[in-house]
């Protein structure tokens, strides 16, 4: 074979070679580009899977108990109505009282789905006693104000006008807003004779106790004087003399619906449950 015959073989022989690679090669390239579409589509399924899952499961629905301080009256049950319009399926109810009292309801076996109190130690009694699911989270704080008639006819500006200004109303001594009260009684070096001391169940029967003419001033948290309106005149105490209450708010761990009870929990520290908090008084939690 000449080598000009030699140089037209091998290009013949080349070429076919090439023309046997392509379909071989553009087999390949699809056979790759349709797994990687497989696994974005099987992927893409999966998440839309995933979300009708969510989605079949549908909104939160079902009944919920919540155990509150009295001092939380007010801000709940608005919250409360803005988490049902949130979720219509849902059935809330709430049993306001001391929370020292729903302490002990709750120690002996009383039905609830999540606690908000307004000291942490009774949650905390709580968490001792395994009745707590999770870790309580605060979610507000609040401080004392003295309350007196309107007008404050007997001119209280101070603690330490509560000495001999007549029936003073005070929460009960193992309450919450009597164990403060108490303590800024005390950082005031102030000692009222337990004779002219009336005390309340709860928060709110101390502040009736004054707004009703029982009593002549009281102490009281903020934002139960400011729920009273002008039923009542404020004075002021010193930050040095006052006392923060901390609220925290937890899922019970016997709770029937814990899903639902920790939506609610969440939902108290939502933007919209902040606004409703921060509206009526609520400091926000430091």
């Amino acid at each position: 074979m000449t080598g000009a015959a030699a140089r037209v073989w091998e290009e013949q022989r080349i070429v076919a070679i090439r023309r046997r690679l392509v379909p071989v090669v553009v087999l390949a390239v699809l056979t790759l580009f349709g797994a990687a579409c497989g696994e974005n589509d099987a992927d893409t399924a999966g998440s839309s899977s995933t979300g009708a899952g969510a989605r079949a499961e549908g909104p939160l629905s079902g009944e919920l108990t919540v155990a509150a301080a009295t001092s939380l009256t007010n801000a709940f049950t608005r919250i409360g109505e803005e988490f049902q319009a949130a979720y219509p399926g849902v059935e809330l109810t709430f049993t306001f009282d001391a929370s020292s009292a729903l302490t002990n309801q709750l120690l002996e076996g009383a039905p609830a789905d999540v606690f908000a109190s307004a000291a942490e130690a009774d949650l905390a009694e709580l968490t001792e006693a395994g009745l707590v699911a999770g870790v309580p989270s605060v979610f507000a704080r609040n401080e004392l104000v003295i309350v007196t008639k309107p007008g404050n006819p007997e001119g209280v500006s101070r603690l330490d006008d509560l000495v001999d200004v007549g029936i003073v109303s005070l929460c009960g001594a193992e309450v919450p807003c009597g164990r403060y009260a108490q303590q800024s009684l005390d950082a005031a070096g102030v000692a009222i004779p337990e004779s002219r001391v009336t005390r309340g169940p709860n928060a709110g029967a101390t502040l009736n106790a004054v707004s009703q003419g029982d009593a002549v001033a009281g102490v009281v948290y903020v934002t139960d004087a400011a729920a009273a309106g002008d039923a009542v005149d404020t004075a002021a105490i010193p930050a040095d003399r006052n006392v923060v209450a901390s609220y925290p708010i937890a899922v019970l761990a016997s709770s029937g619906a814990p899903e639902l009870a920790a939506a609610f929990v969440a939902f108290v520290s939502s933007p919209v449950g902040r606004a409703v908090l921060e509206e009526l008084g609520f400091l926000p939690p430091a």
